[in-house]
């Protein structure tokens, strides 16, 4: 599961924050560059300390052609992020988070509801991101977080098809919705699934924790698996083996590409 850092692949910089190349596009995706000790702000006072080192830092990144975000938390776009990025950078989000790139001078930001999508075209290719619906948190709860998106990443080469389908699920509690999903997207390569078990307060569940991210990937039904987003912070709760034991007992393990820090998994990953 390593590689350089020019092959096409997906490398895990750290939390959710991944780098994905294809067909010579280069997307980051979550960008969370804060350190160890460092503290993520999550609203309403809120902070969680970041327990792991990222990487790579901001500055050692390869140019990019956009950023995709899944909301607009601490964890998955920070002050290390804000400052650090192209302020001319394509930033593809929810349009909430849209609209506070802009304020921050990110004038490329881009907001999508569920199912629009929006395409980079470079050297007769192409790569299209579609937001999908995602839920952060139970019932009523859900207003007192900002909006989240799934993304999926469609790559088409020069020949006009797609030969790429990868689905980041943002931080997402299961949800009937998710089963559209399947229906318009019935054939995935592979899925960046958010993990972690996140409780806010000691007690709000907000992000999938092992049992939940199981029963995501047989509802998603990718060829391959990548976890992230499960032991950066302090208010992560269910660790990666949690979700290891309930993708064996429901027979999916071997769909599982694990990675560490700076590890690169070749693409397609389901070879």
């Amino acid at each position: 599961m390593t590689g350089g850092q020019d092959e096409s692949g997906v490398l895990f910089i750290g939390n959710a924050t991944t780098l994905i190349r294809h067909q010579g596009f280069t997307l980051l995706t979550d960008p969370n560059f804060l350190h160890r000790g460092q503290r993520a702000y999550l609203g309403y006072g809120l902070t969680s300390r970041r327990l792991k080192d990222p990487a790579l830092d901001v500055s050692q990144l390869p140019p990019l052609d956009a950023v995709v975000l899944s909301h607009m938390h601490g964890d998955h776009w920070d002050r290390v992020a804000r400052n650090g990025l192209d302020k001319e950078l394509p930033v593809i989000s929810t349009q909430h988070a849209a609209r506070r790139l802009r304020r921050q001078g990110f004038r490329n930001a881009i907001g999508l509801p569920a199912w629009r999508d929006h395409e980079l075209h470079k050297d007769g290719r192409s790569v299209k991101i579609t937001a999908l619906p995602a839920r952060h948190a139970p019932d009523l709860a859900q207003a007192l977080l900002p909006p989240v998106m799934g993304g999926m990443l469609e790559f088409t080469g020069a020949d006009g098809l797609v030969d790429l389908r990868i689905h980041v699920s943002g931080d997402t509690l299961l949800d009937r919705r998710l089963g559209r999903i399947t229906t318009r997207f019935p054939d995935i390569d592979l899925a960046i699934v958010h993990l972690g078990g996140t409780k806010l307060l000691g007690m709000l569940l907000v992000t999938m924790d092992g049992e939940q991210g199981a029963r995501w990937v047989r509802l998603i039904n990718p060829r391959a698996v990548i976890p992230v987003h499960y032991d950066d912070y302090d208010v992560f709760t269910s660790p990666l083996e949690d979700f290891q034991r309930h993708m064996e007992r429901a027979g999916l393990a071997d769909r599982i590409r694990y990675l560490e820090r700076g590890q690169t998994c070749p693409l397609p990953a389901a070879l």
